[in-house]
């Protein structure tokens, strides 16, 4: 089967073999926000035409280009979502030749009612599903998911939109003027950031710090997007799990680490998962499918 995880800015797909092994994978930048005109399967046989030549004639896709401005839009399935949920609910997209399917979206609420939905996610931590059986998955990004996963079903889940807000925070807001947009990543100042995180005052009143730590010159300029970027990150953390938590990490490998620093500092325990959980995921779905 060929597995593909194609999200808001990135198409990645994986070429699998009957025992779910990637013997060949694919990635460009042809998230669905490129796609012009609606020309989806056009972009989809110019990034993988060449493995259906082989023989390969079932797909399976996850993520965005399962939304209203992808390819066909998916439903959400409420929490709690298991595999076999997922697997029984895909949409088949109509291609001669070929058997394509969409895995749906999950949506779930806070304590309060207010809805939480995520499209791409819910296959990447039924992949960590299917290696750990359970736990807490961070998929950090521009809106970071926190997944509980228990009794081999995502029971729960939130969202954060820390990397959108640190995106407007560093390029819209007051706090622009202290930001060099090049610097290097400071460890120092980003670990000050987290420990911040940790006072009373709450957030909004520590953004404003940051200007104000930096006109006062006990905080470098060229420092002050790392000090953000941990005080961001921090309150996310702090407010997502608690101490001694066990965390499973997929995503980006440099803000993957940049989580695990903000999570010890937290005295919570992480793992970095590979890159391929989402494949993982979609794999078991395959399997559920007796594609593999």
């Amino acid at each position: 089967m060929i597995a593909i995880d194609w999200g808001t800015s990135n198409f990645r797909a994986f070429r699998m073999n009957d025992r779910a092994e990637i013997i060949e994978t694919r990635s460009s930048h042809e998230g669905i926000l490129r796609i012009r005109e609606r020309r989806f399967q056009e972009t989809l046989l110019s990034q993988i035409g060449d493995w259906l030549v082989t023989g390969e004639t079932r797909i399976l896709l996850c993520g965005m280009v399962g939304s209203r401005q992808g390819w066909v839009e998916t439903g959400y399935l409420p929490c709690p979502v298991g595999l076999t949920n997922l697997a029984n609910q895909l949409v088949r997209i109509p291609l001669a030749g070929l058997e394509i399917f969409l895995v749906p979206g999950v949506v779930g609420s806070d304590a309060y009612g207010v809805p939480e939905m995520m499209r791409g996610e819910e296959t990447q931590a039924i992949g960590v599903l299917e290696s750990h059986g359970g736990g807490v998955v961070c998929s950090p990004g521009t809106h970071s998911k926190w997944i509980n996963l228990s009794d081999d079903a995502i029971v729960d889940f939130t969202t954060c939109m820390t990397g959108d807000v640190f995106d407007a925070l560093r390029s819209s807001t007051i706090l622009s003027r202290i930001m060099t947009t090049d610097a290097a990543m400071d460890t120092e100042a980003f670990h000050r950031g987290v420990a911040r995180s940790g006072d009373t005052g709450g957030l909004l009143h520590h953004l404003f710090g940051v200007r104000a730590l930096a006109l006062v010159d006990q905080l470098k300029e060229e420092s002050s997007a790392s000090y953000l970027s941990g005080l961001l990150i921090g309150h996310e953390v702090r407010k997502s799990m608690s101490a001694g938590t066990h965390v499973h990490l997929v995503g980006d490998t440099q803000l993957c680490s940049l989580y695990a620093q903000a999570i010890s500092a937290c005295e919570g325990f992480f793992t970095f998962e590979d890159e391929h959980a989402a494949a993982r995921g979609l794999a078991a779905i395959g399997r559920k499918l007796s594609w593999i």
